[in-house]
């Protein structure tokens, strides 16, 4: 008989029993609230008298409409919060908790006991019954230090002594079993979870976190975190772990469309968008660098990406000695009217014209122009034509612009009526002036670049240089796969979001492009715009097993290699085909395509480039579906997809189908395209040749390459 399983199957009947009672009790406290609500708001807006007869009688009725907006403020609040604590009771009930920490908190004092979740909660005592993965008190899970541990709690570290740390696998009300476990490589539930297939969604890593990703989830809040993690290494679930412990300790200042994620493509975005709202949290806005273009309009313009980062430099040099030409400039326009001629837009700037061409500049032009516009509107407000055609509002189209219907009773009152009007008609002038859309940029751009045409990069960075615009309301932007960037775009990203701090992640390793930034100009390009660079490290890969891993790091060199360190979960040794013909190569295909079939969870064959995904597409016929840019990842099956596209994702079973000489050269780029390749299968590799095999690869029959050292 197992006594511990006992007593915390008891515990756990007893806390899932609270929290039942708990949800029961906050589900009627919601529906007895909106009834009582109902009733209270109908009983005192009959009450309201709307009397503005006299002096006496509008102020009654004002303060009267203040009491019932006050009191509607009071029930949404409440129910806000109501809301918000079902929300997370109802998070629990799926698995309350999955640790438990025996803290001695002080000398002679006995140990507390206490259950860890994915949200918090306290019972009917206000006493924690299970606190929050993100609270401070937690981090001595995540320290995984039996002995003396500390956490950090206002600002002070506190010293306390972990006597057990206990790990749970629950499901609702049931245990399925638990663990005591001190280190990483002992992690029972980390070992467990990695046995399991790849699903459709990327999973949340509460339970798993280990120390070294725990470093960067509860890392000091700074300007600018740099993590370099290898293959498996977890970067993105850290990533997304620490949006959710971003927004916990900053819950009441910080709002998801403050923070930023990049992710490298769309089926990266839909494979992660269910991670934060498992943990009660929303998700921030998501682009990928195209997507955040076409979010500034510039959908049309080319990328930028290829751009040379000294043409931004010359901007950078050039913009406050230059000068605006009148051919820099457009009218303003709203429709079919013009607001503001060119000359009036010229005018405005020759009066500042003392000022040197930046953000002061554009700000006083702004103003200047913002009142042509008031001026401009109030003097049509006295145009008869203009005049009659309000007068001539039907009742509804009076109550759409006005709020009410008009009356006017003298000519005072009916240009008032006119002016307010045609503010509403043209209320977009003043977007417009706020936009910038009267001064063209890329015609600017291309003067100085001496270009024809302007990129989307080189379009916004000097738009930047010259109005000092950008998102000042980002708090944190996150970019995921950050060595697939080039100096560019992060050029671009570091000024657009020159207020917000930033968490890169990547692995210079799966820079599979030409032309990306390295890791130093990263550090170069930050440093320089936001700062001192802080970096961390991950080291311990956990998608792939040790053979997987073997081999794609085996594709490092010696020193690199002895740096890192694999969780020990024997696997399939990889297999490795080389085809002497084409005929041969497609047979051995689909072979491997036929056993895919009978095997669980997902396969894909990851090609090259998107011309030899079409070519292979046809050749394997229909059963194997090409995966689109737009689509989701299924849960299991096979499909085919280029390397840009895997990047970032996982699948249980690769096959590399090019694994030839010709197609993986012993070059530092087909290296780490290879790298990338292998290292996204986390059970199975195999790969096909078609003809004389890699040089980068092992000979068939071989192993697989140097050996990597696993953790002891």
């Amino acid at each position: 008989m197992d006594t511990t399983f006992e007593t915390e199957q008891a515990h756990l009947t007893e806390t899932y029993a609270k929290l039942v009672s708990i949800h029961d009790a906050l589900a009627g406290q919601i529906e007895t609230m909106q009834r009582d609500a109902t009733q209270d708001l109908k009983d005192m807006s009959e009450e309201v008298r709307i009397d503005f007869g006299g002096a006496d009688e509008t102020i009654e009725t004002l303060a009267a409409i203040e009491t019932l907006n006050s009191v509607i403020d009071t029930y949404n609040q409440y129910h806000d919060f109501t809301v918000e604590k079902l929300k997370r009771v109802s998070l629990l009930l799926r698995q309350p908790y999955f640790a438990k920490v025996r803290l001695k908190m002080r000398p002679g004092r006995p140990a507390r006991d206490v259950y860890i979740g994915t949200a918090g909660i306290t019972d009917e005592h206000k006493l924690p019954l299970i606190v929050d993965w993100r609270s401070p008190i937690a981090e001595t899970y995540y320290n995984q230090e039996n002995g003396e541990t500390s956490y950090e709690v206002d600002g002070r570290r506190r010293t306390v002594f972990l006597e057990l740390r206990r790990q749970f696998d629950i499901t609702r009300d049931r245990l399925n079993m638990y663990f005591d476990t001190t280190v990483a490589i002992e992690d029972s539930l980390l070992l467990n979870a990695l046995k399991k297939h790849h699903t459709e969604k990327l999973q949340a890593i509460t339970a798993t976190i280990q120390h070294e990703q725990n470093e960067v989830v509860r890392h000091a809040d700074v300007p600018v975190l740099l993590v370099s993690g290898i293959a498996g290494s977890g970067k993105t679930s850290v990533l997304l772990q620490r949006i959710a412990y971003v927004f916990y300790h900053e819950r009441k200042t910080l709002s998801p469309d403050q923070v930023f994620l990049f992710t490298p493509n769309q089926v990266f975005e839909s494979y992660v968008d269910t991670v934060l709202p498992t943990l009660g949290e929303s998700n921030p806005l998501i682009f990928t660098w195209r997507s955040f273009l076409a979010s500034l309009g510039l959908a049309d313009h080319g990328t930028g990406k290829d751009v040379d980062p000294a043409e931004l430099a010359e901007l950078e040099h050039t913009v406050q000695s230059m000068t605006v030409e009148d051919d820099d400039l457009r009218a303003v326009k709203v429709d079919d009217l013009t607001v503001l001629k060119v000359s009036q837009v010229a005018s405005a700037i020759k009066k500042y014209s003392q000022f040197p061409v930046g953000p002061k500049l554009v700000a006083l032009v702004k103003d200047e122009l913002h009142d042509k516009v008031d001026r401009r509107l109030t003097q049509m407000s006295k145009d008869e034509e203009v005049q009659e055609k309000v007068l001539g509002l039907d009742i509804e189209e009076q109550v759409e612009i006005f709020g009410r219907t008009i009356s006017p009773s003298d000519e005072e009152e009916t240009a008032a009526c006119t002016l307010e009007y045609l503010e509403h008609r043209y209320s977009s002038a003043h977007d417009e002036v706020e936009k910038l859309s009267w001064l063209r940029i890329d015609r600017i751009g291309m003067r100085v670049l001496h270009k024809s045409d302007l990129s989307a990069a080189e379009w916004v960075y000097l738009k930047i240089l010259i109005s000092g615009s950008g998102d000042k309301n980002a708090r944190y932007v996150m970019v995921d796969e950050v060595q697939d960037y080039t100096v560019t775009q992060l050029m671009v990203l570091a000024r657009y979001f020159s207020r917000a701090h930033f968490l890169l992640l990547g692995d210079e390793h799966q820079a599979i492009q030409e032309g990306t930034a390295t890791f130093p100009q990263i550090r170069d390009i930050f440093a320089s715009s936001h700062g001192e660079v802080e970096e961390c490290q991950l080291l311990t890969s956990y998608r792939s097993s040790p053979e997987i891993t073997e081999l794609f790091c085996s594709l490092l060199d010696a020193d690199e290699r002895r740096k890192l360190t694999s969780v020990h979960r024997p696997g399939v040794a990889p297999k490795i085909v080389e085809c002497a013909d084409r005929d041969s190569y497609l047979d051995e295909l689909r072979r491997c395509v036929d056993e895919a079939r009978g095997e669980e969870g997902l396969t894909a064959i990851v090609a090259d480039n998107a011309g030899r995904v079409n070519w292979l597409s046809k050749q394997l016929g229909d059963g194997v579906p090409v995966m689109g840019r737009g689509e989701k990842l299924p849960a299991a099956g096979i499909v085919i997809m280029d390397l840009p596209l895997a990047k970032g994702l996982e699948f249980d079973h690769v096959i590399v189908p090019d694994a030839q000489a010709e197609t993986y050269p012993d070059t530092p780029l087909a290296r780490r395209r290879l790298y990338t390749a292998i290292s996204r299968a986390m059970h199975q590799v195999t790969l096909v040749s078609q003809g004389e095999l890699s040089p980068l690869l092992p000979r068939v029959g071989t192993a697989s390459g140097a050996g990597m050292p696993t953790a002891e």
